[in-house]
This record gives structure tokens, C-alpha cells and sequence, in this order.
């Protein structure tokens, strides 16, 4: 059975205060049958009596109401109106009355009749997508048994109105419709309709300003960093009206005054006309006032830095135009945590409890004498230095990253690296790391600082799929980069392995019909425990096969087997500054022949080997997340050189030169003798190998709530010989163009990727010696959470690739451009596509397709 209740909210509950009055007004006059108790009158409490509509028990009632048998009462008294607060307070019930009844001299009972609110029985939401109606009711607490008050229904109202203003639809209307059922018990319940009607997306027509002669309309618009008016023309600023990002620009029209020297400028007034065409137009009335210059500029206070120091710092002579955006950001840029104001002067010297006031002591003439009052107190003293939240990773891991010590000077640049390095180990979360200063005492000069850091995912599995080659190239890899070594014969530790000790261990497959790698590799970055000095090993075996044009597979009788293994230092410099890492390497190939001739190397049975020795100098000081860096630079330079064998070991390489050149490839026993020259060619592979890499990232501009990064690249390689006449190594090459996959084949080989184009496509079939590349890449995060981090990009890149230094220029590139995704998740690590298109033809003279896809799985971010 059902009835209708009254469609309009405010009416379908009672008002609460409503019912309290009226309740409050019942005990100035009681009625007992048809006689009249005059208010004031005292009584007994002999019994009390709970009746009406309630699943609530009578002791419970009782009990809550606070009213006891035996106890005096006055009609209209304090004790029943308590009563009656308490039980309203609830929010449990609809009705509440309590009755004097059987009236006996000075004794009485007292009744208490309650109804209970209706309990929601079901929740209908109308105007959305199925996706978000879940959501609603979670953020509202709209679930089944939950008590309809009015309050539910206004809060849930003006909520979804708030919710749907923010995004732009600024007509949003909610109606709420309560519908009372009664349920197989007999017990009332409610079901609520949610009617939201968004409507459209409120557009900005115009913004228009009033009283600006100083300051040009189109410069005011252009402060206005989140709301801008309609054009079509406009990509990543959208022109619907969000009332926060709206007050916030307001703010910076009068920012944009006082860089310019007004300082008293102000906005009078600002309206919403709405518009026909449901747009809306903006007025704004400002108030400019008169133009300021900064005059004298005393420091007051200083003991530990002179005023010229401090002066230098500030950089605002008397005369500059007054600034007082700039002034404020002088004294402690907020944006910035490492930027060259007083504050990071005073708090970079341990100087925490600081504060420094600018304050204007004259105006006279528009010209502004500034005191820049500053009291330094005690240098501070890191007392106790703690970890929280590191389930996984060991405490040691985390505390020889850490650069604030018990018992140093308080400095905030050290807060700031600290907070690099551990996001920089790929264990934490980059976006919740936290320093937490606690317990300051200026006093005594000392702090506490607790670390707290949420664990991510740091292993993973990689399975890679990709084209490239000449077929499809798949990977199987285990990365567990958290990795404790110690553990390993521990059967407890085993979760799925032991982790926390901060190693890495990597097992991989890589496959394709033309070739299978195996490798293992092992890391350990603190070497000692006392120093950054990290230790890596690898082991790789590989087996290639050649192409076979009649079947067009490869043919496993035609093939060559590498083996290698690697073993490398690197450690952290002190010089220039700690950001520099020096790291050295020997590695050893063995390349073992079999049937297997291509135009690089004509020995078709034999066996190479490759023992050579890697120096390299890079600088990292990219910001905290390495997964989606918004600041900082990174850079590699590295020289790889085998030992040069033709000095010493007394072959005229110049004679068997000229002697291969005279033979005939046609002949077979020409054939026969040029193998046997390039076998000693070969033997022992002589060569050096340049390298460099560098990468920029620069936060251009706030889109929402996040920064919209630009990432320029450049990259260049060159492999080279000692002896013209033993000539460059048919090992070690680059293979430039595509997705870069493929890039763990053990012959030396580097596939760069340079997208718009097929893979490898830009190198010769057996690679270049000589590669240089140009990226440009613009991203966006689309979110940074923990579970996921999404960001979108486009870029532009350019690059080539050749064989002979001669015919190098760096500006003759093959150009492309596109745009793509990324996702980053702790367990399968970097999936990505990519869109490309290129604009030049292929070096072979023909026309690539006009776009490119490629899948990115496990690349560099």
C-alpha cells in the first residue's frame, strides 16, 4: 500500500524547529482529559509510559530522555523541555509529545508518544550517467535505513547543486521527490527521486571591464588564468564560468595592477549577466588608483646577513616601478620551494623560526619608503629524525637517503632533497610523501621532522609486444626493485620474494622468430651501507638468426649465439654539486658464428670477442615524481672504448685491406679467403663509442589543478675505429626509428625511437654508426595517483641516421609529429601509444605511411 506525501521537500518532514516550539508551548498549558493544568504546577513522577510509533524499546526511550520515576517535574519546567531537546537531537524521530496524565494530588504519569523518522527504502537518480549514481550515493549517504530528515534532503540538494555549478553548469536544478511506502512489518519507509537537470554548460560570452585606463581590457583578460571568454580558436582553456577559479582570477587582476605598480588598486564590483543564447557575460568594475615607485628600503633586525647581502637578494632598488606581487615573492615565493628569496636564505641556514614583515612607513608623493623587518630568532636543531608508514621497505633504506640528521642545523633546502631522493627510489608514492615538523621549540632551538611515506608497487611484470625487426617482438620480465638479497634463503620472506632492502633483481625473456634473449641482472645501490657506491651485474646470452627470402622466416640453421657479462661501479660525486654520479663498467662478449654472412661480416663459421670498458658522467636533478617530473634536468655523457689491439699486436690490417679489396665475392675461393680476412678483422672487436643524452622539464602553465609540462630532448651517438683500415665493427650500432623496442638485443646493438615512422626504418639493415635526434614533448597529467599515473602528450622529433661522419649534418633530419597516452601502473610498469606522423621521405626514397602507431610497453617515460 502506498501513499503520496507532499512532492515539495520542505514540507514532506516537518521542521524540527517548528515542532520544538509547539512542543515548548504544550507544557505551558497541559490537558488531562478536559481538565487544565496550570502551568508551573509541580508533580511526582509516578510512572512513564512510552507509546506511538516507534521500533525503539521503552527503557531505551526512557533512558535517552533522561527522565526518572520519583523525581519532581514542573509543568513547563526545565526536565521536560531537556527531555524533549535530547530526544529532537537525535534526529531519530518525526513527532515527539509528553503528556501528564492520571493526575493523583502531587504525583502524576507522564506519557511519552514518539513517532520514528521514515527509513529510506530505495534511491531512483535521474539526469545522469549510470556511473555516477553510485558515486552520489556514497558521497551523500543516501543507503537503504538510513533516516530521511529534511537536513538529508537539503544537504544531498544543495550538494549536487554545488557539484554540478563547479564543473560549469551553472542551471543546474535538483528536485527531490519523497514517496512514504509502508513494508511487509508495517513500518513506514521512504523512497526517494533525485531529479538533476544540469542543463548546458554555461559558456563565458564576453568580459567586460569598467574603470581600467592604466591597464588595457585584453592584458586583464589575460591575467585571468582559469576563466576566459569564448574562442574557438582556444584548445586548452575552456570559457565555462567556475565560480572558485572565478574569485581566484579576480585576485590576479589585482596582482596584474600592483606589477605595475599600483598598489592601491582594487575591484569595486563585479555582476553575472546572463544572457539569452545561455551564455553569460562578466562586468567588472575596478578601481586603479595612482602608480607607485619603491623608494628607500631599510632592513631592520639583521644581525647574520648585512644589509647589502639581504639587498642582493631582494634585487629592488629605490626608482623600480613598485611591485608588489613581485615584492611579496622576493620575500618567500610560495610556488616555489627553492627559489632565491630571504626566507630560503634564513631557512637554508638554519633559521627556521624566522619571519620577515615588509612594512611601508611612508607614502609620500607615491614614492614607497619599505622596512623589511626581520627576527631571526635561534638557529634551529633537528632533535629526533623519524620514518612513518614504510610497511615494506627497511628503515636503513629509507634513513641513508635522508639528509636532515639528529643533532645538524635545520636547513629547508634539505627537507626538499630529501623528499626528491626517496620519491627518486620508485618505492613511495611521489605525490604523498610528507615532512611533518613537529614539536618546534624557539625556545631551546629544536625540532622533530617525522618522514611519512605510502608504499607503491616497485615490482613488476613486463610483458612487451611490439613490431620490429621483421616480426613481432614479445618480452617476459620479472623487475622486483625493492629486492632484499639477504632474505633469499628465508622461507617467511618469501611474499612473493624478499623485499625492502632497496636492490633490484630482473629476470627477461625477450623473443621474436629472429631472435631469443635471455638476460639476468642484479643491483646493489649502497655497496658497503655507508656510501652511495653502487655495485651492478648482468648476464646475457642471445641467439640470432638470419632472414630466409625464400621462405620468409628465419633460418635456425644460420645463426649466431652472444654471451655477455657486465659488471660496473658507480658512485656520487661531491663536485660540481652531489647531483653528478660518475659510473664505470667492463663488459666481455663472446660471439660465436655459425653459417651465419651479411654484408657487415663475410666469416660465416667463426667466433668475436668484445672487451671493452664504459665511463660515463650524468647529472639527475629532476623533481620529486620520477614518473612525471615537472622540473629539473637530466643528462648522461658516456665513452665506451675497446683495447686498441692494431697497435700492439702487429697485424698490417693496411695490407689485408688492399688484398680484400682485389678479391671477388663471386669467386669462391676469393669468398673463402675474405671471410678468413675478416675473421682476423674481427677477432678482437676495436672500436670506441660516444654518447650523449639530455633531457629538460619545465612547468609552463596551471591547467585546473595541474601543471601543463614541456620535456625538449636531444640525444647524439657515434661509434668509431681506431684504424681506418681495420674499419668500424659490424657490432654496437644504431638503429634509429619507430617505438624503440627491441632495445635489449645483445650485440651492442640501440634501437632509438623516433616515432611517425616503421620501426628501424631510418638505419641502414645493419645500422648506422652515426645517429642524432631532436624531441619535443608537451604533457599533461590526467591523474597522479598512486594506483595509476595517467598523463596525455604531443610532440614533434627529428632525427637521423648514417654511416659515415662526412655526410653528418645535424639539422638534415626526418621530422614527425603526433600525439599519445601514457599510464604508469607499480605492477606492469609503462603502457603507452603513440600516434605519429611523418613529414619526409625514407632514406631509401620511399614515402612512409601517413600515420604511425605505436604501442609503448616498458619504455622510458
Amino acid at each position: 500500500m502506498e501513499k503520496q506525501a507532499n512532492n515539495s521537500p520542505n514540507k514532506s518532514v516537518l521542521s524540527t524547529f517548528t515542532k520544538f516550539i509547539c512542543t515548548l508551548l504544550f507544557f505551558s498549558i497541559s490537558l488531562v482529559g478536559n481538565a487544565q493544568v496550570e502551568g508551573g504546577a509541580k508533580y511526582t513522577i509516578k510512572n512513564i509510559s512510552v507509546t506511538g510509533n516507534t521500533n525503539f524499546s521503552e527503557q531505551t526511550i526512557i533512558a535517552y530522555s533522561k527522565l526518572r520515576k520519583d523525581e519532581e517535574i514542573q509543568v513547563g519546567g526545565e526536565k521536560i523541555a531537556n527531555a524533549v531537546r535530547t530526544l529532537w537531537k537525535s534526529n531519530l524521530f518525526s513527532s515527539i509529545d509528553i503528556f501528564i496524565t492520571n493526575i493523583d494530588g502531587n504525583t502524576a504519569d507522564l506519557e511519552i508518544r514518539l513517532i520514528d523518522l521514515p527509513e529510506l527504502n530505495t534511491v531512483t537518480i535521474e539526469g545522469v550517467k549510470k556511473g555516477k549514481k553510485d558515486e552520489i550515493i556514497s558521497e551523500n549517504k543516501l543507503q537503504s535505513g538510513a533516516k530521511v530528515t529534511e537536513n538529508l534532503i537539503a544537504t544531498t540538494r544543495n550538494y549536487l547543486t554545488d557539484k554540478y555549478k563547479k564543473k560549469g553548469f551553472l542551471n543546474t536544478k535538483v528536485n527531490i521527490v519523497t514517496t512514504q511506502v509502508i513494508d511487509s512489518l508495517e513500518k513506514e519507509r521512504v523512497n526517494m527521486l533525485v531529479k538533476i537537470d544540469k542543463g548546458e554548460k554555461v559558456k563565458i560570452k564576453q568580459i567586460n571591464f569598467e574603470g581600467n585606463e592604466k591597464i588595457k581590457d585584453k592584458k586583464l583578460r589575460k591575467a585571468m588564468k582559469n576563466t576566459k571568454k569564448r574562442n574557438f580558436i582556444r584548445i586548452f582553456k575552456r570559457s565555462k564560468y567556475i565560480e572558485e577559479d572565478y574569485k581566484e582570477d579576480l585576485i590576479g587582476i589585482v596582482d596584474k595592477y600592483k606589477e605595475n605598480g599600483y598598489r592601491d588598486a582594487r575591484i569595486i564590483s563585479d555582476s553575472i549577466i546572463y544572457n539569452d543564447n545561455k551564455t553569460i557575460s562578466l562586468n567588472i568594475k575596478v578601481e586603479e588608483g595612482e602608480k607607485y615607485t619603491f623608494g628607500k628600503i631599510d632592513f631592520v633586525g639583521n644581525t647574520v646577513y648585512t644589509d647589502r647581502q639581504l639587498a642582493a637578494v631582494l634585487r629592488i632598488k629605490e626608482g623600480d616601478t613598485y611591485n608588489g606581487v613581485e615584492l611579496r615573492e622576493r620575500i618567500a615565493n610560495t610556488k616555489n620551494p627553492d627559489a632565491a628569496d630571504l626566507t630560503n636564505l634564513y631557512q637554508n641556514t638554519g633559521y627556521m623560526f624566522s619571519t620577515i614583515n615588509p612594512v611601508e612607513v611612508s607614502a609620500d608623493g607615491n614614492v614607497i619608503d619599505m622596512e623589511i623587518r626581520i627576527s631571526e630568532g635561534k638557529p634551529a636543531y633537528f632533535n629526533n629524525v623519524t620514518v612513518k608508514g614504510n610497511d615494506v621497505t627497511n628503515d636503513h633504506v629509507i634513513y641513508r637517503e635522508i639528509r636532515t640528521r639528529p643533532g645538524e642545523l635545520y636547513r629547508k633546502s634539505e627537507i626538499i632533497r630529501t623528499l626528491r631522493e626517496l620519491g627518486q627510489l620508485g618505492f613511495f608514492d611521489a605525490q604523498q610523501l610528507t615532512p611533518n615538523i613537529k614539536n618546534p621549540n624557539p625556545v631551546d632551538g629544536t625540532l622533530d621532522i617525522e618522514y611519512e611515506v605510502v608504499e607503491q608497487g616497485s615490482s613488476q611484470i613486463q610483458l612487451q609486444g611490439g613490431y620490429g625487426g621483421g616480426g613481432f617482438i614479445g618480452t617476459l620480465g620479472l623487475s622486483f626493485n625493492n629486492f632484499a638479497i639477504k632474505d633469499i634463503f628465508k622461507k617467511d620472506a618469501y611474499k612473493p620474494v624478499p623485499r625492502g632492502d632497496g636492490q633490484s633483481l630482473a629476470l627477461r625473456l625477450q623473443a621474436s622468430q629472429f631472435f631469443q634473449t635471455y638476460s639476468f641482472s642484479f643491483s646493489e645501490p649502497w655497496l658497503g651501507g655507508k656510501k652511495p657506491f653502487q655495485l651492478s651485474t648482468s648476464l646475457s646470452h642471445s641467439r640470432q638468426f638470419l632472414f630466409n627470402p625464400q621462405t620468409r622466416r628465419a633460418d635456425r640453421s644460420r645463426r649466431f649465439n652472444i654471451t655477455g657479462l657486465t659488471v660496473g661501479l658507480s658512485t656520487r660525486l661531491r663536485k660540481p654539486d652531489d647531483y653528478f654520479l660518475l659510473s664505470q663498467a667492463i663488459s666481455y662478449q663472446h660471439y660465436d658464428l655459425q653459417n651465419y654472412n651479411t654484408g657487415l661480416f663475410t666469416f660465416g663459421d667463426g667466433t668475436s670477442n668484445n672487451l671493452s670498458y664504459t665511463i660515463g658522467l650524468s647529472r639527475n636533478n629532476l623533481s620529486i615524481d620520477p614518473i612525471f617530473p615537472t622540473s629539473g634536468s637530466s643528462f648522461t655523457a658516456s665513452a665506451k672504448f675497446s683495447f686498441p689491439y692494431s697497435l700492439v699486436n702487429g697485424v698490417d690490417y693496411e695490407a689485408l685491406k688492399e688484398e680484400r679489396d682485389q678479391l671477388d665475392p663471386a669467386d669462391p675461393d676469393d669468398f673463402a679467403r675474405i671471410g678468413e680476412i675478416d675473421q682476423e678483422r674481427f677477432k678482437w672487436l676495436e672500436f670506441y663509442k660516444i654518447k650523449f643524452k639530455a633531457d629538460w622539464y619545465t612547468s609552463l602553465i596551471k591547467l585546473g589543478k595541474q601543471q601543463l609540462v614541456l620535456r625538449p630532448s636531444m640525444e647524439f651517438g657515434f661509434l668509431g675505429a681506431y684504424n681506418n683500415d681495420r674499419g668500424v665493427i659490424p657490432f654496437e650500432r644504431f638503429f634509429v626509428g619507430g617505438d624503440g623496442l627491441g632495445n635489449f638485443a645483445l650485440d651492442g646493438r640501440e634501437v632509438i625511437q623516433l616515432r611517425g615512422y616503421p620501426n628501424q626504418s631510418l638505419s641502414s639493415q645493419d645500422g648506422g654508426s652515426i645517429y642524432n635526434k631532436f624531441s619535443l614533448e608537451l604533457r599533461y597529467p590526467i591523474t597522479l595517483g598512486a594506483q595509476a599515473k595517467i598523463y596525455a602528450l604531443s610532440f614533434l622529433e627529428g632525427g637521423q641516421s648514417l654511416n659515415d661522419f662526412k655526410d653528418f649534418n645535424p639539422f638534415n633530419l626526418r621530422r614527425s609529429a603526433g600525439f599519445g597516452l601514457r599510464i604508469f601502473m607499480p605492477a606492469f610498469g609503462l603502457l603507452g601509444i603513440d600516434f605519429g606522423h611523418a613529414f619526409d621521405d625514407l632514406p631509401d626514397g620511399t614515402s612512409p605511411r601517413k600515420w604511425e602507431t605505436h604501442f609503448i610497453i616498458g619504455q622510458q617515460f
